[in-house]
């Protein structure tokens, strides 16, 4: 009998050990998430900054909050939303912004840009490609 419990007690401490560890690792992989998506935020709002100025980027902030319910802690989360709302916001100026995120993102994660950008901009294909270059890091 004691051997029985002795047995059930070390499975038991090697189960919760086990746990532990995969605890540890959900929360490494969950804060290296957490700082890429504050990495891509704040690619996004130093690109934003710097074409419109400070105004100008709380007014596109304000508008995607309002016309998509999509908060700047949202941005790497639903880009797709993102970029169809600086989309329907800058119009054909879209595209400019977004190739120079892309780059500003590229260089960060030392991707080399090989995406092809010619023909008719379009707005998904920019999300597509950051999820890759994001995935890719």
């Amino acid at each position: 009998m004691f051997w029985v419990l002795l047995c059930m007690t070390v499975q038991r401490e090697c189960l919760l050990s086990r746990n532990m560890c995969d605890s540890a690792a959900v929360a490494t992989v969950g804060q290296s998430t957490k700082k890429k998506e504050d990495t891509i935020f704040k690619i996004i709002d130093n690109v934003l900054k710097q074409v419109f100025g400070e105004e100008a980027t709380l007014f596109i902030y304000k508008y995607l909050e309002r016309n998509y319910s999509l908060r700047q802690s949202e941005f790497s989360d639903k880009i797709d939303t993102f970029a169809k709302g600086l989309g329907d916001c800058l119009g054909s100026g879209a595209f400019v912004v977004e190739c120079r995120i892309l780059d500003d993102i590229c260089s960060k994660y030392g991707a080399f840009r090989d995406m092809n950008f010619e023909g008719t901009p379009d707005e998904y294909d920019f999300a597509s490609k950051i999820r890759t270059v994001i995935q890719s890091a």
